[in-house]
């Protein structure tokens, strides 16, 4: 069974910075690709950055310049630093893992339970 927990999603000033957590655990044997997806009231849930294995990295154009994301395959664990946050960044921010859990080759896709992210103008 894998679990994905996420935390430092809250309040915040336009402008202001927040850095989003993930961690992936239980059993997995490894982990492909790790991203952050954001569902704001109304809309559908989009991507917002992702991040392979090897490090490679894609953003959405709306935050290209303004989020970072990184990862600690060690802690299976995956960051999104966003930055000069705006109001229409608020959203339900939600963790994403594409894995192998152990005894497999096959691949899965798990979500967290999301984080509201609040951005005040």
């Amino acid at each position: 069974q894998v679990r994905m927990v996420e935390s430092g999603g809250g309040l915040v000033q336009a402008g202001g910075s927040l850095r989003l957590s993930c961690a992936a655990s239980g059993n997995i044997r490894s982990i492909h690709t790790m991203a952050w997806y954001r569902q704001a009231p109304g809309k559908q849930r989009e991507l917002v950055a992702s991040i392979t294995s090897d490090g490679s990295t894609k953003f959405a154009d709306s935050v290209k310049g303004q989020f970072t994301i990184s990862r600690d395959n060690a802690k299976n664990a995956v960051y999104l630093q966003m930055n000069n946050l705006k109001p229409e960044d608020t959203a339900v921010y939600y963790c994403n893992a594409v894995l192998s859990p152990s005894g497999g080759l096959r691949l899965y896709e798990y979500w967290g339970q999301g984080t509201q992210v609040t951005v005040s103008s």
